[in-house]
């Protein structure tokens, strides 16, 4: 798995398999290539790494980060516009996200919605208002990404845009909602006379004297195969979250702890475009999850290790995650009261992740000096909280009037140090047709890319969906400019 250079096609004695278009990995966004490619005519056959198709995409809570408009939004009674999904995501996906590609996205979200409804994947028109991780039931739309959290509903009227598969028999965690996203577009894709092969860990691609990608090499039960691609290759092998250099390199302060990641997202397609002069964006990237039920942040304060309030806890957990990590050195506790936490429990709540305190005084004053925090710290914090929350308000972080009330007595504080988890949101760098491009700036000709394994939408924000949207948004570019050639 380390030799990744190139391998001249006038080596390649023998084609063990070829196809107009050859997909590498089989989940969201290599099925979403393989349904479009074959629907413009071309011979499609997928390599996928593991023994089943899916990929990170089956096992995911589902979200699919859709809005502008879509009918689903519609159903549920909300309005929405692709400008107003823009200025949303321009603002969340952080520094360095790609302006004319949230635009793109934003503009074709209504379309992508239709399209997945074609191919079969179900939804149910009702929307989900609490908060948490993924609806609790098969709702199919709730917000997944504080679009109506401070600062963002500022920024653009808030809309909830985590449009989430139907699941089936979820009591009985028969399937979840990126299954029910999974199976339809792999049922489609065979519909359509899509071939798959598993068990294939690809090498290398293989280039033709001039530069272009006319195939890969790879391994499949012991034995070296090389599969042609007659018109292009498209990447989905995801990100690189289980390659121990590259997280070391690129977001150490999540390596050896990735969430929502499979071990096939070990980096090999990223290194393999690389080998050929691909460029790399956002590689330092991450996203954060925050173990800990929203159910129970929204109805507390989040201080760091000064004592000090530094998100509005009703944002969405991500966010806090990461600031979390990055800007409070992983260290936060959760103040809340003995209501707070009953009221909590008592909530329409999964309850896999709802903590205890760890510490449990009378007084704000008596839990200040059992946590050790400086002296006056959280008394100052607890007192101001406490006069606005009285009022209705949140002056200093404007959390919501909803999850405002004063924190009484007896008082706990639930340990959150190094709660945190990730994975990276960098990769290839791409075109809006999904064109894997070379440090020069240029197309790698016959080479496509989408997915985790690229640089999407998200930079130094997230959303949860992002990467199942642009996954199978920008997969199905790939699959069309493939069968182009």
């Amino acid at each position: 798995m380390t030799e990744v250079r190139p391998v001249p096609a006038a080596s390649v004695a023998n084609w063990d398999h070829e196809a107009d278009v050859v997909a590498v990995g089989f989940g969201v966004a290599g099925a979403a290539a393989a349904v479009e490619a074959a629907g413009a005519g071309a011979d499609v056959l997928v390599l996928e790494r593991a023994g089943a198709w899916g990929g990170a995409a089956a096992l995911a809570g589902g979200f699919i980060y859709l809005g502008g408009g879509t009918a689903l939004q519609k159903a549920c009674g909300f309005t929405d516009s692709p400008e107003n999904m823009a200025a949303f995501l321009d603002a969340a996906m952080g520094p360095g996200a790609d302006s004319d590609r949230i635009a793109d996205y934003a503009e074709g979200s209504v379309e992508h919605f239709e399209w997945l409804v074609r191919c079969g994947v179900p939804f149910k028109p009702e929307f989900f208002g609490e908060p948490g991780w993924e609806p609790l039931g098969d709702q199919g739309l709730m917000y997944s990404g504080g679009e109506d959290a401070y600062p963002f509903n500022t920024i653009a009227e808030p809309a909830p845009r985590g449009h989430v598969p139907q699941m089936q028999n979820k009591k009985q965690g028969q399937a979840s909602a990126g299954f029910m996203l999974m199976k339809p577009l792999v049922e489609t894709a065979t519909d359509r006379g899509v071939r798959s092969l598993y068990d294939v860990r690809v090498h290398s691609l293989v280039v033709e004297s001039d530069g272009r990608v006319v195939g890969i090499t790879a391994r499949q039960y012991g034995t070296d195969i090389a599969v042609r691609a007659r018109r292009g290759v498209v990447l989905g092998t995801g990100s690189f979250a289980y390659n121990e250099s590259m997280m070391a390199r690129f977001t150490p302060r999540i390596a050896g702890r990735p969430i929502s990641a499979v071990e096939q997202h070990d980096g090999q397609g990223i290194r393999m475009a690389q080998a050929l002069g691909a460029d790399l964006a956002h590689t330092d990237a991450t996203e954060v999850a925050f173990v800990v039920d929203p159910q129970q942040l929204v109805r507390g304060i989040l201080v760091n290790a000064r004592g000090q309030r530094y998100v509005a806890e009703d944002t969405y957990p991500g966010r806090a995650g990461q600031l979390t990590l990055y800007h409070q050195n992983d260290t936060a506790y959760l103040i809340l009261d003995e209501a707070a936490q009953e009221e909590a429990l008592a909530s329409q709540t999964p309850k896999l992740i709802l903590r205890k305190p760890k510490w449990v005084c009378e007084t704000v004053a008596e839990l200040e000096a059992e946590m050790g925090l400086p002296p006056g710290s959280l008394q100052d914090t607890v007192a101001r909280y406490n006069e606005g929350a009285a009022r209705g308000e949140d002056p200093l972080l404007h959390k919501k009037a909803r999850w405002l009330r004063p924190i009484g007595s007896p008082v706990g504080a639930i340990d959150l140090r190094h709660a945190t988890g990730g994975f990276p949101l960098g990769g290839l760098r791409t075109s809006l047709d999904a064109e894997v491009l070379h440090v020069s700036g240029e197309s790698i000709p016959g080479l496509y890319a989408a997915g985790r394994c690229t640089a999407g939408l998200a930079a130094w924000g997230y959303a949860s969906g992002i990467s199942l949207g642009d996954g199978s948004f920008y997969g199905r570019r790939a699959g069309r400019a493939a069968a182009r050639g």
